[in-house]
């Protein structure tokens, strides 16, 4: 895997082409896992678990590294859910993000830096990310 980018270089290259990422909902019984953002953009809200994809890396292995490292969780993929393209209201940058049904398997829940906050929704919070909400809309239909 290629060793993390610098914040300057990583601004720099996604300031000049589209990002590639991976959401993932994460959902068992106690409903759809989501954190709260301890970082801008949207600080303070509420969003799935998701980050980029690394040079090299298989998408089904960078969601099992974003899941365990974003939530403390191991899981399983179910099902491919389809792409979304962000608004720059949700992102620093043109975001694409393939997006992923997934179940916890194993693994401690806890948060990361970007998110310490972090639990599991029988409904959608009113203070979601726009554009994360639209996602659980579309494909979960649940109700805000």
């Amino acid at each position: 895997m290629a060793k993390k980018l610098s914040k300057n270089m990583f601004d720099k290259i996604y300031s000049k082409v589209p990002r590639l990422c991976v959401d993932l909902v994460i959902k068992d019984k106690k409903g759809i896992l989501l954190t709260k953002r301890d970082i801008p953009k949207c600080k303070g809200m509420w969003h799935l678990p998701g980050g980029t994809l690394y040079i090299n890396e298989k998408i089904e292995k960078a969601a099992k590294r974003i899941a365990k490292y974003e939530t403390g969780l191991k899981i399983q993929i179910n099902k491919f859910l389809g792409i979304k393209e962000y608004s720059k209201r949700s992102t620093f940058w043109h975001t694409i993000s393939v997006v992923y049904l997934v179940k916890p398997i194993g693994g401690n829940l806890k948060g990361s830096k970007e998110g310490k906050d972090v639990r599991y929704f029988k409904k959608i919070p009113k203070n979601t990310i726009k554009d994360q909400k639209k996602i659980l809309l579309m494909y979960l239909k649940l109700r805000s």
